[in-house]
């Protein structure tokens, strides 16, 4: 099973970043979301927004719109 990396994008204005194992990008940022805990999240930038956001970001570390999942 492939490991993509999801980006968690929090209404605090920080990005953090997790592996996450799935068949697919669109299930990698599902599964983010629906069981933040069980990933070990790091902080990779500073960004303003008021919600919380998840996407699969490709291997250049560009967010995969299609696979955005949230309150945006």
């Amino acid at each position: 099973m492939p490991t993509f990396t999801v980006l968690c994008r929090i209404d605090a204005f920080a990005d953090y970043v997790a592996q996450v194992d799935a068949d697919t990008a669109e299930e990698a940022a599902k599964l983010a979301r629906e069981d933040h805990n069980h990933y070990s999240w790091e902080h990779d930038q500073t960004a303003e927004f008021d919600a919380r956001l998840y996407v699969t970001l490709d291997a250049e570390g560009n967010e995969i719109e299609a696979t955005q999942v949230g309150d945006f």
